[in-house]
């Protein structure tokens, strides 16, 4: 599906070479998230427990400078010891070729803290790396000073620790926890101020597919949350032809909502019970038929129903338009029919 909709979207010159590239590069299924956030508000905590949950690859800064088989990775690495800020250039190339291995494209990735302003983001998006879903994680600035204080880092997995929200039970782990680097209250303030300046860019550049979520709560909350939103599908941008099915009691206004509908986006209405007394007012074999049951005020049987609606929503309008259908089914087993009619709304 989602390879047919690049398909529409893009229009290639060469399609088959279009779906091969596709083919080996993508795993539809496989999640391609960005964790998103300022400092101190659960960002590594999120994406490693994202990469526990789907078995996928976490990427961060961190992780990068010890990817041995990456090209740049020294280069960056020099940046590093000389103290000097690593390009943008420098960390979107690292990230492409990462994401590029086979394991990533098998078993999707949580990109984790990156991108951090609108160059970055413009360079992922040039390297043709587009996430499917942004989490950008949010608490009050008090909070997240406060929080910072209490981080502690386990070198040996690179997990994040609290010293009062979430602290490890294994003593052993307790002994080799460290304080990371530059995690004075006055540095934090200061990241938070660039973080602040540079949020709306990134922001406006991922409003589809991006959702924010407070980060000051229970933790068991937020991941819930978190989880919600991965899991969940965004609307696709292909075009489509819409087959919409209006389901309800007795005067919930089906009726009306499916007209209004059909007026809005020049769809074609179907009543079903509108559509039977047409076929009894043209006199035609089928409304002969049906004729009976609606004089007499009784339900019509089912394959009559079935047959004129499969007649109907093959009509080139509504193959062409698409449709919006009231008053049918109304139990389990004309679903069934339905379906086995290859009557599928979307």
């Amino acid at each position: 599906q989602n390879m047919l909709e690049e398909l529409l979207i893009h229009k290639p010159d060469d399609p088959i070479e279009f779906m091969i590239n596709h083919l080996k590069q993508n795993n539809d299924d496989a999640p391609r998230v960005c964790v998103l956030g300022p400092p101190a508000s659960g960002k590594t905590t999120v994406a490693m427990w994202l990469c526990k949950h789907f078995n996928a690859i976490r990427v961060s800064q961190e992780t990068l400078l010890f990817e041995e088989a990456l090209t740049q990775t020294e280069e960056a690495k020099a940046y590093k010891e000389r103290n000097q800020k690593i390009p943008n250039a420098l960390w979107a190339n690292l990230i492409q070729e990462r994401l590029s291995n086979v394991d990533c494209i098998k078993q999707g990735w949580i990109l984790e803290g990156f991108p951090e302003n609108q160059e970055q983001a413009w360079m992922l998006q040039s390297s043709g790396i587009f996430p499917r879903h942004v989490v950008m994680l949010y608490a009050p600035d008090t909070v997240l000073i406060e929080r910072s204080g209490g981080k502690r880092l386990d070198p040996l997995t690179q997990e994040v620790f609290h010293t009062t929200f979430d602290w490890p039970s294994d003593p052993l782990v307790q002994e080799r926890l460290v304080k990371p680097e530059d995690l004075s209250e006055q540095e934090v303030s200061k990241k938070l101020l660039e973080y602040h300046r540079k949020f709306p860019e990134i922001f406006h550049i991922y409003q589809k597919v991006l959702k924010s979520i407070n980060a000051d709560q229970p933790s068991v909350d937020v991941l819930s949350q978190v989880l919600a939103f991965v899991q969940s599908r965004h609307r696709s941008a292909a075009p489509f032809t819409p087959r919409i099915l209006f389901c309800g009691p007795p005067g919930s206004g089906k009726s009306l909502q499916a007209a209004l509908i059909a007026q809005k986006y020049d769809v074609v209405n179907i009543c079903c019970g509108q559509l039977l007394k047409e076929a009894v007012a043209d006199n035609t074999k089928l409304g002969e038929l049906v004729k009976p049951y609606i004089d007499n005020g009784g339900p019509v049987p089912d394959n009559l129903v079935l047959k004129r609606l499969t007649e109907r929503l093959s009509a080139l309008d509504c193959l062409t338009n698409g449709w919006v259908l009231s008053g049918f089914p109304r139990d389990v087993e004309q679903a069934e029919q339905l379906q086995k009619a290859q009557i599928n709304p979307n």
